[in-house]
């Protein structure tokens, strides 16, 4: 059993950059993959990267492809997501999850975090 928070959202204008972090406790980092969801008003929560136990396989949304990057680091218990040319349709709730399977569905995922607001302004 793993819990997780995020953090590092906020307001930001259209192309700005940000980084989410979500740190891990209560478990084996390590064992998990771990994904990025978010979720925005009137739409259905949407996969958005993942990354693979050892950091070495990583997989994106096609809209985020280019833009955002994943990544984790198994020392620090933490996952990453690193957001660039950010825009106004990026807004959302951005939440971390810890699963068995690196793949888009959210029931590959077991363990999730609070969520953190990403807006973003044009």
């Amino acid at each position: 059993q793993v819990q997780l928070v995020e953090s590092g959202g906020g307001l930001v204008q259209a192309g700005d950059s940000l980084r989410l972090s979500c740190a891990a406790s209560g478990g084996t980092f390590s064992r998990y993959v771990m994904g990025w969801f978010r979720q925005a008003p009137g739409k259905e929560r949407e996969f958005v990267a993942g990354v693979s136990r050892s950091g070495d396989v990583t997989d994106y949304q096609d809209s985020v492809k280019g833009r955002f990057a994943i990544s984790r680091d198994n020392a620090k218990n933490t996952v990453y997501l690193q957001m660039n040319s950010l825009k106004p349709e990026d807004t959302a709730v951005y939440r971390c999850a810890a699963g068995a399977n690196l793949g888009f569905s959210r029931y590959n995922y077991a363990y999730w975090g609070q969520g953190t607001q990403v807006t973003v302004s044009s």
